[in-house]
């Protein structure tokens, strides 16, 4: 599998959701626009994603590192569900708006920490050990929203991918989540 992008800048490893959901979580995400009166604009259903680990900054040999750490996870799918939604702290002016939870991110985080185990292995402890607070961004407005609940949105994750994020999102690498 090859991970390079020529650009390592903007890579990344994410948990996506499959098409239908992320066309779910888009029309739901114009609902809670259009009811907390923000403007900013939805991201698109293809960009819908959960940051896993950020690589960006390193030097394309350990981005293949870090590639084969995640190629070794060995879990099978699983359930995620999102059920609040609040704005995230940020720039003044640019406040990420994002779906997140609580219980039904359980495994995700259980997810993250194999990974992190995996990226240890190969020499990225610093990385492994960032804060994980599982989100998917759904617009960026100057308008805070208090967090609130709302009705569940979900998917199972059957993989994860490597997106190289410059002018939207390509996935150069997928694993599949297999036992």
């Amino acid at each position: 599998m090859d991970c390079s992008s020529g650009d390592v800048g903007r890579l990344f490893l994410a948990a996506v959701p499959d098409a239908s959901t992320a066309v779910q979580i888009r029309h739901r995400a114009g609902i809670l626009r259009r009811a907390h009166h923000l403007e900013g604009r939805l991201i698109e259903p293809n960009g819908l994603h959960v940051s896993l680990f950020f690589l960006g900054g390193l030097a394309e040999r350990h981005v293949q590192l870090a590639c084969g750490a995640a190629a070794d996870v060995r879990t099978g799918p699983f359930a995620v569900s999102f059920d609040r939604a609040v704005s995230f702290r940020g720039k003044p002016g640019n406040r990420p708006f994002v779906l997140f939870g609580g219980g039904g991110l359980r495994q995700l985080t259980s997810f993250r920490r194999m990974l992190a185990a995996a990226m240890t292995r190969v020499g990225w402890r610093r990385r492994a050990n960032m804060i994980f607070t599982p989100h998917i961004t759904l617009l960026y407005d100057a308008r805070e929203v208090e967090e609130h609940p709302i009705a569940p949105i979900g998917w199972t994750v059957r993989e994860f991918v490597l997106i190289h994020s410059m002018r939207g999102h390509v996935h150069l690498a997928r694993w599949p989540l297999r036992k």
